[in-house]
């Protein structure tokens, strides 16, 4: 007997035996549908290859105490996508159909199906796996977000001839850091975002971290580039990541923000001039929204996530004169950051790792945010090209190779520390707030 039937007869069976009961006993309609699907969870369906599930990932959502995306991508049109959940070692599975878009781009046609989770208790485990018709994945865990400690990973630029770099960067934190819960990628994921072979050898990089914990991916100026390195809009980032939503449909999956514990997301879209084409009123636009998310937010951290740097560097190994400044995205942002009490700045881009320390109307100033440019993460790096910034305070190794950087979250202190592949401290700094009304700040000795 296949599978399918079995369970339609087992359904039908459930409806004869318990017909009478559903109306005369109490409770029994609750019983019978809650053992049906422990039955049909226990059925041993045919495990999914990997033309029917590959590049299977968690995405963050804006609140992770109750709900989390999981996306995933198969070869053929599978209309009759499902994720099932249940908490960890229970038999009580739910089924979620999905949303299932048809994608092509780079002369490839792929399946995307999404699945947005939302009725989930804070702090618990569960497992969950994908599939279609009698075809499963195995099953992964996830967890919720629950008290206000948490740990993160940030990775910086991901770019990469072969990700080889990137795997083994990624791996290592995740190694070194099994416990974290959600992991950041700080713009140009990939070197070329039309490409489909990179974005695959992204997702198997760190395929079975993101199957576990929840990405929170940032656009860089390297996902905007065609085959013919011409800018386009970004469309395989806009379809590969289902983000939390933003008022403005246009701008969906550009810019979003979230919470983690205590602490408020925002995520910004710096392709200003790569999009003014496309969008010529996505500055003005994303500005008027970062306003509103800054002042609605009643967390008692903000940490802003940007692609581009606010610092403006002179080369040193370049002929063509180049003094050092603040960036136009420093220039637009930066007040904004001021205004708003912003605790944190973490940037990408240049491929360097800098602490620059507390900044507040463009100097140095201990009751400004927190400035960081996180490193670089792949194979594409640019050794001693930048000078020494007079705000810089610690500077990585030269020639820079990859790192990455892990966050701690307590109830008075964001700490955040930089990491070679080998495990080896580069830096660490911390903002603490002991108080509603008092707030402190300060860099510890490097370390």
């Amino acid at each position: 007997m296949k599978r399918r039937d079995f369970l339609k007869w087992l359904s039908a069976g459930f409806v004869l035996t318990g017909a009478g009961l559903y109306t005369f006993v109490p409770g029994t309609r609750q019983t019978l549908t809650s053992l049906f699907r422990r039955v049909k969870a226990a059925v041993l369906y045919r495990l999914a290859d990997k033309a029917e599930v590959f590049n299977l990932r968690q995405i963050i959502t804006a609140d992770s105490t109750a709900a989390r995306t999981i996306m995933w991508q198969s070869e053929a049109d599978e209309k009759d996508a499902v994720l099932e959940y249940r908490l960890k070692n229970t038999f009580d599975t739910h089924d979620i159909k999905t949303e299932n878009k048809e994608f092509t781009d780079d002369r490839t046609t792929t399946y995307i199906h999404t699945a947005l989770i939302t009725d989930l208790q804070p702090g618990k485990i569960y497992e969950y796996r994908v599939g279609y018709n009698e075809k499963r994945s195995d099953w992964h865990d996830f967890s919720t977000a629950g008290a206000d400690s948490f740990k993160a990973m940030i990775f910086p630029d991901s770019q990469s001839s072969d990700y080889t770099v990137w795997g083994d960067t990624a791996q290592a934190a995740w190694k070194s850091n099994p416990d974290a819960q959600f992991f950041i990628n700080m713009g140009d994921l990939v070197d070329n975002g039309e490409d489909h072979n990179q974005w695959n050898a992204w997702f198997d990089a760190v395929g079975d971290i993101i199957q576990t914990i929840p990405a929170a991916p940032i656009m860089g100026n390297h996902e905007t580039y065609n085959l013919e390195w011409k800018v386009r809009m970004p469309a395989a980032y806009l379809q590969l990541f289902s983000l939390p939503g933003v008022a403005s449909p246009q701008y969906q999956n550009q810019y979003y923000s979230f919470d983690y514990g205590n602490v408020h997301f925002t995520v910004l879209n710096t392709q200003i001039a790569e999009l003014a084409q496309f969008q010529p009123d996505l500055l003005e636009d994303e500005l008027a929204w970062l306003k509103s998310d800054m002042a609605d937010t009643k967390q008692k951290w903000k940490v802003i996530l940007m692609h581009k740097d606010v610092l403006q560097y002179g080369f040193q190994k370049r002929p063509e004169p180049r003094q050092e400044g603040f960036s136009d995205e420093g220039k637009v942002f930066m007040p904004l950051f001021d205004q708003y009490n912003v605790d944190v700045v973490l940037t990408g881009h240049l491929h360097t790792y800098r602490n620059r320390g507390h900044i507040r109307n463009f100097r140095r100033d201990g009751s400004g945010p927190l400035y960081i440019i996180t490193g670089v993460a792949g194979d594409v790096r640019y050794p001693d090209l930048w000078k020494r910034h007079a705000l810089d305070q610690t500077i990585a190794p030269q020639p820079e190779t990859d790192n990455y950087m892990i966050m701690t979250a307590d109830q008075n202190t964001l700490t955040f520390s930089s990491f070679l592949p080998t495990g080896e401290k580069i830096d660490t700094a911390a903002v603490t707030k002991y108080l509603p009304f008092r707030q402190d700040r300060q860099n510890p000795p490097n370390m």
